[in-house]
């Protein structure tokens, strides 16, 4: 089985929104960047959500998140799994990554989005809870990998735009 390494994240400290996905999948650890998968929702939602063209390069995108106090992270820091899938990882093998730390260093965080229910499920699992701050509100949206097929793209836009116009107003 392989062990796979996560990214560290997109983050400024003055970030408000955590957006946390569950492990890369296959094309992004390829590619070293967070939803590089060509038919993942997540950039196409982000540069509707934000107003800005989802063709420009990572760092760019990336930017635009920082400017608009957005962080993206993975609950997992590694673990073995075969493929893409969160069905795939070995329960057994998986490490989490350091939200006290990230936490500490990010006082103004509000809102954690999670990207789907594995995110969701596995941040709940294996966090503690007591580490949270007071603040931090919790949510689960439509995962925006093209393995959640079940809401065409427009509705997963809609939900996700729902969620960020609550917290940004």
């Amino acid at each position: 089985m392989t062990r796979l390494e996560a990214f560290p994240p997109i983050a400024t400290p003055e970030a408000k929104i955590l957006i946390l996905g569950s492990m890369p999948g296959a094309a992004s650890l390829g590619a070293q960047r967070y939803y590089a998968h060509p038919h993942n929702q997540f950039w196409p939602i982000m540069a509707s959500l934000l107003g800005f063209d989802p063709t420009l390069d990572y760092a760019s995108r990336c930017d635009r998140l920082n400017a608009a106090g957005i962080a993206v992270w993975d609950v997992l820091k590694s673990c073995n799994r075969q493929g893409s899938l969160d069905s795939a990882i070995e329960r057994d093998s998986i490490v989490v990554n350091d939200f006290s730390h990230f936490f500490t260093t990010h006082p103004k965080l509000q809102e954690i989005f999670f990207n789907g229910s594995a995110a969701e499920q596995l941040f709940r699992k294996h966090v503690a809870i007591s580490i949270l701050p007071g603040r931090l509100r919790l949510q689960r949206l439509p995962s925006t990998s093209p393995a959640h097929a079940s809401l065409r793209p427009e509705a997963k836009l809609q939900h996700w735009r729902q969620a960020l116009q609550a917290v940004r107003q």
